[in-house]
């Protein structure tokens, strides 16, 4: 608080603060303020820092969000306005605008 003098280091920061900084290990260690200042040092309790259940659940449920697929195999998908499907192969789709001519299908996909 610059007001008071004062400088405060503790845990990381759990929300955007101006005037603040997170800062490692070492370079918290080694901090030091202006003369005349106080350093302030809250050390935080390490059970505190353990993961709780609801994190761990939020971990998880983002995990499965994440693997759960996109793309339904025949499962019509739809094109993009003035667009064309002129191949595909598994879930890649070739589009072209309909206003373009028509590419040969056999060139497309090199095997």
């Amino acid at each position: 608080m610059y007001a008071d003098s004062t400088a405060v280091l503790g845990p990381l920061a759990t929300y955007a603060e101006p005037h603040c900084y997170d800062l490692c290990q070492m370079h918290s260690e080694r901090m030091t303020a202006p003369i005349g200042w106080e350093i302030v040092r809250i050390t935080p309790d390490p059970d505190a820092l353990k993961p709780t259940a609801d994190d761990l659940e939020a971990l998880a449920n983002a995990v499965r969000e994440a693997a759960r697929p996109r793309y339904e195999p025949g499962a019509e998908q739809a094109l993009p306005a003035g667009s064309v499907e002129v191949a595909r192969r598994g879930h890649l789709r070739m589009l072209t605008s309909v206003d373009q001519a028509q590419v040969p299908t056999d060139q497309l996909f090199d095997e």
